[in-house]
């Protein structure tokens, strides 16, 4: 079994998909809900760290990042001995190739 290490921008983005759902869309039940969808997510990396898509498999950039689907977002990590590290959490509708991209 892996063990889970969460960047401190995976965190960030964490905290301002709760924040947005509540401020923005005034919806505090659904903005925990779709957070805790989300940790469930890559909670279940700890005995399927393989079970993400490579991310060369969308961009010509070779990578050993993987990426995971949680309903409209979309998590970011690379396996790392025994962890897996969680790096970014993006909505999917946002330009998230291009922002990770810069990013790294």
């Amino acid at each position: 079994m892996k063990k889970i290490r969460i960047n401190p921008l995976a965190l960030k983005d964490l905290t301002d998909i709760k924040e947005y759902m509540v401020q923005k869309l005034d919806n505090p039940i659904s903005a925990v809900g779709i957070v805790e969808k989300i940790i469930q997510s890559y909670e279940r990396l700890r005995n399927f760290p393989s079970m993400g898509v490579s991310l060369s498999s969308k961009t010509d950039i070779p990578t050993d990042y993987k990426f995971l689907i949680s309903g409209d977002y979309i998590i970011f990590y690379k396996i790392e001995g025994d962890y897996v590290s969680i790096y970014r959490i993006f909505n999917a509708k946002r330009d998230y190739l291009n922002i990770f991209l810069k990013d790294d």
